[in-house]
């Protein structure tokens, strides 16, 4: 089903913007918009990996202390 609908433009500031419809809302906060010849294509952006989330983290400043090397129970298989 190809759902089409004639929208607005306008400026917000420096930037061309476009209200998107509800019937087209994007899940998420994020999107990824490219060009395709005359064509503007606007998906939602993937999640962030875990890897990616981890290196935003700022470094913690605690001490930890000694971790005991206890040695690893017997397992029946």
């Amino acid at each position: 089903m190809n759902l089409e609908r004639h929208v607005k433009l306008f400026k917000n500031g420096r930037s061309q913007a476009v209200r998107i419809p509800r019937e087209f809302e994007l899940p998420g906060e994020d999107a990824v918009i490219r060009k395709e010849g005359s064509r503007l294509i606007i998906e939602p952006a993937r999640p962030r990996s875990l890897l990616a989330v981890l290196k935003t983290w700022e470094p913690l400043d605690e001490e930890i202390g000694p971790i005991e090397d206890l040695p690893a129970e017997p397992v029946d298989i």
